[in-house]
């Protein structure tokens, strides 16, 4: 039994820091950075993953397919909570599912369906933000000047 993954989008990225930031500046960079940190997220789980955001931002078709993952654009009127509650109703086995929100109508919702639930800044923090750990751990380290007076003695260049 795979783990459905179903991502409340704009609700992820404004719960998150670094996407909030980049969203700021224009919503198809916030888009794209969660897009790519969740296609990430995907090569180490393997998950079937549904990412839906509010069509009316967009100019965008309202189902794509993007590196395995199905992305929803929802339609006016309907907005992406209302896509999420179709797409639970539409599911016959709940208990795989988990809806990726910190929306209480969106969760409470899928809780109702049996599905499992996460805040998005959980899932963010534990799941999205290998990147920033990964980044954090290649930043280069300042020598301090006892270390680079230590190197210059042993090639022979001291001060």
């Amino acid at each position: 039994m795979s783990i459905h993954i179903i991502v409340d989008g704009y609700n992820l990225i404004r719960q998150s820091k670094s996407l909030r930031h980049l969203d700021q500046q224009s919503l198809e960079l916030g888009r794209d950075a969660l897009l790519e940190s969740l296609v990430q997220y995907k090569r180490l789980k393997s998950h079937k993953i549904t990412v839906v955001f509010d069509g009316n931002m967009v100019s965008q078709p309202s189902n794509v397919k993007q590196s395995g993952m199905n992305i929803h654009y929802s339609v006016p009127p309907k907005n992406a909570d209302v896509v999420i509650k179709i797409l639970l109703k539409k599911k016959l086995n709940h208990r795989n599912i988990t809806v990726i929100s910190s929306d209480n109508e969106v969760t409470g919702f899928a809780r109702t369906c049996q599905a499992n639930t996460m805040r998005s800044e959980e899932f963010y923090r534990k799941y999205l933000t290998f990147e920033e750990k990964f980044d954090a751990s290649k930043k280069e380290r300042k020598m301090s000047k006892a270390e680079l007076n230590e190197w210059l003695k042993i090639f022979g260049q001291s001060k």
